[in-house]
């Protein structure tokens, strides 16, 4: 089935009775050509390119809870490619091209809302700092814009930008970034894919490595055995517990990184802003929640659930740059876990 405005004014001329299950609810086959562990963004990525670009056939996706309910769905939504190593910025700047047909792609509303992302400017150091990251951006094919403080001041006028302690003296501005309705990026993957012929599978835990003479031949998973020719594992910060069950110790170590969303409110943030003094960003969400996070929990974790001194720091940074968020309620809380490299790199 094919999603279009057409189809949606018939739909509701015919009491919605056409509308048919976004993906397949599928058995396990005894054996499939490429294994693909996790239901999350990069798995149903990597299911959905592996099927559409290289042709694969007898694709399986193996989810141990359900589409949308891992980490895909527990992140704060920004889509950029603001970054200034040679590593980072070409592997981002093509995700954001990506991101840019992707509902096109998908035949699938994602949500995805380009409405620009500023990194705001607090000294004359960090001035230097982000005009070599615009530079690099440049450079490698990305957009950049190194705004003034009097054009800051005529966008967002609710911003202090005389704060005594956080004076903003620019920022620098990527007017491609944005954000994508992260559960609805799972669904749309999903549906594209199964209309590939992936097998997606929910409910299907992965808990051991078949391994013989050093090649995997297969999972053992809480619905049973699955052979599989090549398999990938995408859990993101589960992937070093995962993989110890091959006997495999990865350079990684995960974290949990807590977001907040508040109350709904008018529309006051017209992109996302992030404060330069310290690690806090925020943009609004289109039912109106002011969608927040900050800097990752210090040590390491498999908990989707964050700790205080953290709530502590984030509140701090949303009160420096915006003292208008004291009098709003805050509506939920929740951890995501992320997996680090020991540098950070990519990010």
């Amino acid at each position: 089935m094919r999603y279009s405005a057409l189809r949606v004014i018939k739909e509701a001329l015919t009491g919605h009775k056409g509308w048919t299950p976004a993906w397949r609810d599928v058995a396990p086959q005894a054996h499939y050509d490429y294994i693909v562990i996790g239901g999350g963004g990069h798995g149903l990525a990597t299911a959905y390119y592996l099927a559409r670009n290289h042709g694969a056939k007898r694709v399986a996706v193996l989810e141990k809870g359900w589409i949308g309910g891992g980490n895909v769905g527990r992140n704060t939504t920004i889509i950029r490619s603001n970054y200034l190593l040679d590593g980072n910025e070409p592997f981002y700047e093509h995700s954001l091209k990506l991101w840019e047909g992707l509902e096109q792609d998908l035949n699938y509303n994602a949500m995805v809302s380009q409405r620009g992302i500023l990194n705001l400017i607090h000294s004359d150091a960090q001035r230097d700092a982000f005009t070599r990251r615009g530079n690099a951006m440049i450079l490698n094919g990305a957009d950049a814009d190194l705004l003034s403080t009097k054009t800051i001041q005529k966008r967002y006028p609710f911003l202090n930008v005389d704060n005594a302690r956080f004076p903003i003296k620019g920022g620098l501005a990527q007017h491609r970034g944005g954000t994508v309705r992260h559960d609805a990026v799972a669904w749309g993957y999903a549906r594209a894919a199964d209309q590939l012929g992936v097998d997606i599978i929910q409910n299907c835990e992965v808990t051991g490595f078949r391994i013989e003479g050093g090649a995997c031949l297969g999972v053992d998973t809480s619905r049973g055995y699955i052979a599989g020719g090549k398999i990938a594992a995408c859990v993101a910060g589960s992937s070093g517990r995962l993989m110890s069950k091959a006997g495999m110790r990865l350079p990684i170590e995960s974290h949990v990184l807590q977001a907040f969303v508040s109350e709904g409110l008018k529309p006051v943030l017209p992109g996302v802003i992030t404060f330069g003094a310290g690690h806090f960003y925020c943009s609004q969400s289109d039912k109106g929640g002011l969608v927040f996070g900050g800097d990752i929990d210090g040590y390491n974790s498999y908990a989707q659930r964050g700790n205080l001194p953290v709530v502590e720091d984030v509140c701090e940074g949303a009160m420096a740059i915006f003292p208008m968020l004291g009098r709003v309620r805050l509506l939920r809380m929740w951890g995501g876990i992320m997996d680090m490299s020991m540098d950070g790199s990519p990010s």
